[in-house]
């Protein structure tokens, strides 16, 4: 069996640069403390060899030129540590989590997909770029071999069988895990490498430092051997930004969205999924809760009560199609903040994605698929923008039996498999809105003439009346006798002479006349034309 042990240097320099790229190639010190004793925590290494040390002070560090000074945040390593995960799982279905920096892989079986161990490897080092992190792989045959492996030297680092102790001797004793008290023992003893350390009687070193020594001893060597603790699989994917200033306008906050969205379909991708909504989430700058924008969104209070102001803004954006594009997914963002904005300035960021399997297209040879469905989304959100999420969707008929109702539901296209599936002729039935006014001769209590919207004819069959009514609770009751009348119009009277009398024709009939939906309204005391069959 081999193991790969995959960490991430500098871990807390890393976050930072995942979160800002434009940082990754300057000096940067991350400072942390309660306010104002600041503290530099982590400094990379041209910060290092600029003269930063750690412990200074920030009103010290902020002395030296062209150096970036960023707040410790919990939130970008929380990602950062996630993101690592999915890069484990992306690879190996067994992986463990080791520490924040590191995990550890079974790579057994990987060799039929991608070759080699030092391809695997290199696989593992370039997933890990793919998400913003910069990774030391190491591949050996023992897991603590390749866990020292991996923090001790950089890059991609392979350990054949049986090599273990010769290629960890040139290792400083500092990658061990020993107290601090065992390795200022061996620093006065003049132990500074693994190699220096397997050369000890082991012995004379269990009596100096007990059953510690002894394994400090094994894992120099590389001869300790242990079973992978598994990590439990998990599909939660969130990333979150805090602001150091609050964003008040949507062309700033685009970017910050942008940049999330990024590592969010990074990390997507690297596990094979899509998302199949995105829930975006703010906290808002309390300091401006009683502003006049906020205001404007929040409900009179009485004059003697402060009104609270507004802590978090929430926003869904759900997907007809699972997606991964992420400018895709911006600009269908940005559209629905458009629509409804927060109403104060933001300080925190949270964006998560709902994952789902990617969506399946089987396109045609020479022809693409029509309509592209995230083409057409962003076009429904656009419409939706200029006049208003109410007014656009597809209509969906209410179950009642009042005529005609109906309500807008969410645009979704239907797959072309199903539209086949499902494709049976059927009588279509095409509504006038409103109700055309007609006037009907009765003859024994059934309709024998008709004449609407210069229309005249003649009732050839007739069947009904069936009588509706309902919700007589409510001011616009109905009660209704309908009546379906096949009508033939009289020469003198044919649609296609009068144009207004051509928009009451379907043009699936034929020129002599066509059937009819027409309705007697007991309360208004009038017939009406309520539609056409075609």
């Amino acid at each position: 069996m081999a193991f790969a042990s995959i960490h991430i240097p500098g871990f807390l320099i890393q976050s930072a640069v995942r979160a800002e790229p434009a940082l990754r190639n300057r000096a940067i010190a991350l400072v942390d403390g309660v306010p104002p004793l600041w503290t530099v925590i982590a400094a990379n290494e041209p910060a290092l060899q600029a003269g930063i040390q750690l412990g200074m002070a920030k009103s010290q560090a902020a002395q030296f030129c062209a150096l970036e000074i960023r707040h410790r945040s919990r939130p970008q390593e929380k990602t950062a540590y996630a993101a690592l995960l999915d890069l484990g799982w992306s690879m190996s279905p067994r992986i463990e989590d080791t520490a924040p920096d590191t995990i550890l892989a079974d790579i057994a079986g990987l060799a039929s997909l991608f070759g080699s161990a030092e391809n695997i490897a290199a696989e593992f080092s370039a997933r890990a770029a793919l998400l913003g992190l910069t990774a030391n792989v190491a591949v050996a045959s023992h897991i603590e071999a390749a866990l020292l492996a991996s923090r001790g030297f950089s890059g991609i680092t392979l350990i054949p069988p049986g090599e273990e102790s010769q290629r960890l001797g040139p290792l400083p004793v500092d990658v061990l895990p020993a107290s601090a008290e065992t390795l200022a023992t061996l620093d006065r003893w003049g132990i500074r490498t693994c190699a220096a350390l397997t050369a000890l009687p082991l012995l004379d070193l269990s009596e100096r430092l007990g059953q510690e020594g002894v394994r400090l001893h094994e894992l120099a060597r590389g001869a300790n051997i242990r079973s992978l603790m598994l990590a439990q699989t998990s599909l939660s994917f969130e990333e979150e930004m805090e602001l150091e200033d609050s964003v008040e306008e949507l062309e700033p906050l685009s970017f910050i969205l942008g940049r999330l969205l990024d590592q969010l379909c990074a990390r997507l991708h690297a596990r094979s999924l899509a998302a199949n909504s995105i829930h975006v989430r703010f906290e808002l700058d309390p300091a401006f809760g009683d502003s006049i924008e906020c205001q404007k969104k929040k409900p009179r209070t009485a004059p003697n009560k402060k009104p609270a102001a507004a802590k978090t803004y929430e926003k869904s954006l759900n997907l007809p199609v699972p997606m991964r594009d992420s400018k895709m997914l911006l600009k269908l963002l940005r559209l629905h903040l458009q629509s409804d904005p927060p109403a104060c300035p933001i300080l925190k960021v949270v964006l998560s994605a709902a994952p789902a399997r990617p969506r399946p297209a089987q396109a045609g040879l020479f022809q693409p698929i029509s309509p592209d469905p995230e083409k057409l989304e962003l076009t429904v959100a656009r419409l939706a923008n200029l006049v208003g999420d109410s007014n656009i969707g597809s209509p969906e008929l209410i179950d009642t039996h009042r005529p005609g109702e109906f309500r807008l539901s969410r645009f979704l296209p239907q797959r072309e498999d199903f539209l086949r599936a499902n494709h049976r002729p059927s009588t279509a039935f095409r509504i006038f809105r409103p109700p055309l006014p007609a006037k009907v001769d009765l003859r024994d209590a059934r309709p024998a003439c008709v004449s609407f919207n210069a229309l005249r004819g003649d009732v050839i069959a007739a069947s009904g009346p069936w009588r509706t009514s309902g919700d007589w609770w409510r001011e616009d009751t109905w009660q209704h006798d309908e009546w379906d009348l096949e009508l033939r119009f009289e020469p003198a009277h044919n649609p296609h002479r009068n144009r207004s009398a051509s928009l009451a024709k379907s043009p699936q009939q034929s020129s002599d006349g066509g059937v009819y939906c027409i309705y007697f309204d007991s309360l208004r005391q009038g017939w009406f034309v309520r539609g056409i069959y075609d």
